[in-house]
């Protein structure tokens, strides 16, 4: 990937992916700890986040192990949420510049939509969990929000808001968020995948998402890479 540094002066627009990137965990992984699947789910969820399996088949196999689960569990999780580092200043510093900042994730609304509310999230695109009453079925409705999707959701936002493609900036950390990063006009990789850090036009290894903050301020991004 290029990377084409945004002029930060101008609106702009950053799509980030959810889980191992604007927070610490990846959310199925957590829940499906303590509903006593953690080690099945786990391990079919680093496959897939290094692009070793088929996004949409892992993701209904390890739903489908949720099945019957408890939406309590589903809060738990919610109320210990850890924040990447440095996401809250990134969120400060980019509305501050009057940028847009939205969440394109493969995992579920049910995080997204909670770090909407507390952080201020302009939008969030996730997976829809099936719910019977207060448990899960196992299964996900609607349309999966896969990698095609997310480079989707790049450009739909960007036409939304009135953003030029050049002002446009992607940050994840798994195979699935390639296709968005390669869309954008600078993908930014956090801690990522070897897959991702690969390709990546920046990738941020020792420090948080601050980092990510300096880069689009700053006048070059070669620095980083």
């Amino acid at each position: 990937m290029q990377a084409q540094l945004p002029d930060f002066s101008q609106p702009g627009l950053v799509l980030m992916d959810m889980d191992s990137t604007t927070i610490q965990i990846e959310c199925i992984d957590e829940i499906a700890r303590l509903y006593g699947v953690g080690e099945q789910v786990s391990a079919v969820t680093a496959r897939a986040m290094n692009g070793e399996l088929d996004f949409n088949e892992s993701l209904y196999s390890r739903v489908a192990l949720l099945d019957g689960m408890p939406t309590d569990i589903l809060n738990k999780v919610i109320a210990e949420m850890p924040l990447m580092p440095g996401l809250q200043d990134l969120i400060a510093g980019l509305k501050a510049a009057g940028w847009k900042v939205c969440i394109a994730s493969g995992g579920f609304t049910y995080f997204a939509q909670a770090l909407q509310q507390q952080l201020g999230f302009d939008q969030v695109f996730a997976n829809t969990l099936e719910l019977n009453g207060d448990k899960l079925t196992g299964k996900v409705l609607g349309e999966v929000v896969d990698a095609s999707v997310k480079a989707r959701i790049l450009g739909e936002l960007a036409e939304q808001y009135g953003i030029d493609a050049s002002q446009t900036v992607a940050i994840g950390d798994g195979a699935n968020d390639l296709k968005m990063m390669q869309k954008s006009a600078l993908g930014i990789a956090i801690h990522a995948k070897p897959i991702v850090q690969q390709q990546a036009a920046v990738s941020i290894n020792q420090l948080d998402l601050e980092a990510a903050l300096a880069i689009l301020t700053s006048t070059t991004a070669s620095q980083w890479a």
